[in-house]
């Protein structure tokens, strides 16, 4: 029997979502049990959270790593067009057939339970990436970070872009209690970069890194990055880069590329690294 296409899957995998949403991760532990824990055979994983860019943070990190020649895995969303979009594998959007082929599989292996539609198509990028070799996996978290359907693996790098209020339903209602679940994505002993942020978050996130003996590369401490004379000037412990500005739009994107610089010369790639 043929295997339905990738939005036939997705439509049925709407049906399976909780009708209160309760954030949790005990239904991604579930789900990749059945599977055989795909996420213990990624590629070395990159985790980003954050409230703004973490999206364009993720392309440029993305950039930075096959400019220099590896091959990267990389899960975003939301979609602006097809659900493919979501998913790259080793560079490339997700083909329907793959795509099919790993709904598919998360679907019969879910056996009908309640689950989030995010939930279960995270578990399928997961599946999909464990089974083609790259050098690194990029994560971007859907919802605040602690509790995020991404949270389930073991990055050798975590990054938090700006921390702002949003989704005070799920992440509570001040900034410092959406600092600490977006700073839920910090692991024990793994560096994590930081980008700019208000006193609160920063003092929240840098609590829980010193909690866990994660190293930061904080924006304003361990690198620094700003805008000289119609160029990106970026500076760190290693010396400082003289470079075009990016091509995103705004002014925030310095930030963000400052960001995706520090995490990539941690990684010992990108100009003069």
């Amino acid at each position: 029997m043929s295997t339905p296409s990738s939005d036939v899957i997705l439509e049925r995998m709407m049906a399976l979502h909780p009708k209160i949403i309760d954030l949790t991760l005990d239904r991604m532990w579930r789900l990749l049990e059945a599977l055989g824990n795909p996420q213990n055979d990624l590629p070395p994983v990159i985790h980003i959270a954050g409230t703004n860019g973490k999206g364009s943070t993720q392309a440029m990190i993305r950039a930075g790593l096959e400019a220099a020649g590896k091959t990267v895995h990389a899960y975003t969303s939301p979609h602006l067009a097809r659900f493919h979009e979501r998913i790259r594998v080793a560079g490339q959007l997700i083909s329907e057939p793959d795509l099919a082929a790993v709904l598919d599989e998360c679907h019969a292996a879910n056996n009908g339970e309640e689950i989030t539609y995010f939930e279960i198509t995270t578990c399928a990028a997961i599946l999909a990436f464990s089974r083609v070799p790259a050098d690194y996996t990029l994560l971007e978290v859907g919802l605040g970070g602690r509790l995020d359907a991404t949270n389930v693996v073991n990055p050798v790098l975590t990054v938090i872009t700006p921390v702002s209020v949003d989704h005070q339903q799920y992440l509570g209602d001040t900034l410092a209690e959406i600092a600490g679940e977006k700073a839920g994505i910090i692991k024990r002993l793994v560096p994590c970069v930081v980008g700019p942020q208000e006193e609160i978050a920063l003092e929240v996130i840098e609590g829980r890194a010193a909690k866990l003996g994660a190293p930061l590369l904080a924006y304003g401490q361990q690198w620094h990055v700003g805008p000289e004379a119609g160029r990106m000037v970026y500076q760190d412990e290693t010396g400082l880069l003289d470079l075009p500005r990016p091509n995103l739009l705004g002014a925030h994107q310095i930030l963000n590329a400052g960001a995706a610089l520090a995490a990539l010369r941690h990684l010992g790639i990108g100009p003069e690294a």
